[in-house]
């Protein structure tokens, strides 16, 4: 438990409806992204992270493995923290996990597309951006990478 809070890898069907329903509440309401394209193919095969308080989940990340180009690189995506909860730590804490779930699985570094308000976030994190600005759902992002 840190800072009032807990990140674990997400075990089970309770804990990945937790992880689906703070994307759902920060990326298809706040955001406005389209649930069918918040959810997709690569959720079957991704370790989801889950921050959880005493009132109930907080935010989560996930990371995929083998679908960059460089197969000792990990993909750092869908990180969201509740409204709530933001200010708190949870989003570095989440990142934090996913980059600790990548080395336990012999990966040398991590990338994320993140969106363009959320750069400083992650490069006070170690993360540098690389190429040029792109719409994903509709909302700028530029690509970024941290060598582990």
């Amino acid at each position: 438990m840190s800072r009032g809070f807990a990140v674990r890898e997400a075990v089970g069907p309770a804990d990945r409806e937790a992880c689906f329903g703070v994307r759902k509440e920060v990326f298809v309401v706040e955001q406005g992204v389209p649930a069918e394209i918040e959810y997709d193919v690569h959720d079957a095969d991704a370790v989801h992270l889950l921050a959880v308080g005493p009132e109930g989940p907080l935010g989560t990340a996930r990371l995929l493995t083998g679908l960059l180009p460089d197969p000792a690189s990990g993909s750092l995506g869908r990180l969201a923290v509740t409204r709530s909860a933001r200010g708190l730590g949870v989003g570095a804490a989440l990142v934090g996990a996913v980059e600790a779930a990548a080395r336990a699985r012999g990966l040398t570094s991590v990338d994320l597309h993140a969106q363009t308000h959320a750069l400083g976030f992650y490069e006070r994190l170690g993360y540098e951006a690389y190429g040029p600005e792109f719409p994903d759902a509709g909302i700028p992002h530029r690509s970024m990478r941290r060598v582990l």
